[in-house]
């Protein structure tokens, strides 16, 4: 396992150094999209309209954050990864409308989605669920906000973040997958420990 500080917005040949089950801490721009952000995003590339933001490079990072208002700042209170796996089908068309570099969520991905974004040069990340509190104190800046319209959780937040992490690389741009393989040593450990049982 090797362990990495990473800057972002990140290039691709940084992201190709990447291999499954490294950890890194990830320091720079991120960009937040849910659900509702990903149709969006999609249905202004489709009416040839530009996005808000600049997002060349960057993480986008699968969560919701949970910010107040204080005068004319936001703050970033809790920011947890929400579940890819739900949106899976769209992933790839994002990152490919967004050029993005990273994906950061949990759960993983859906296999076809594995392999469109290797083919894509994005590496697919995890971040620990249950430590929302714990990963906004990487939060130094929100720079941007917008589409508060779809709820505070579906907007895209642009972030500056400092050491936001322990991100693991789940699947790699070679299509190298950390959860193919633990459920592979476990498939064969369970085929082991049942045919010594006689």
């Amino acid at each position: 396992m090797v362990f990495r500080r990473l800057k972002c917005p990140i290039s691709k040949p940084e992201v190709e150094q990447l291999r499954a089950g490294d950890m890194f801490y990830l320091t720079g721009l991120v960009f937040t999209a849910r659900d509702q952000a990903h149709r969006r995003i999609l249905e202004l590339c489709k009416r040839g309209e530009p996005l808000p933001i600049k997002t060349k490079g960057l993480a986008l990072f699968h969560a919701g954050p949970i910010a107040v208002r204080r005068g004319s700042r936001w703050e970033v209170v809790a920011i947890g990864p929400t579940t890819s796996y739900r949106i899976s089908s769209l992933i790839p068309e994002v990152v490919d409308a967004t050029s993005a570099s990273l994906v950061i969520g949990k759960g993983g991905v859906s296999r076809e989605a594995e392999q469109m974004l290797s083919s894509l040069g994005v590496a697919y990340c995890e971040l620990p669920g249950g430590a929302a509190a714990y990963l906004a104190k990487s939060v130094e800046e929100v720079v941007e906000v917008h589409w508060l319209d779809l709820g505070m959780a579906e907007a895209i937040w642009l972030l500056r973040v400092r050491d936001l992490g322990p991100c693991i690389v789940s699947v790699d741009v070679r299509g190298n997958s950390l959860r193919r393989r633990v459920e592979e040593k476990a498939a064969k450990a369970l085929k082991e420990l049942l045919s010594s049982e006689v």
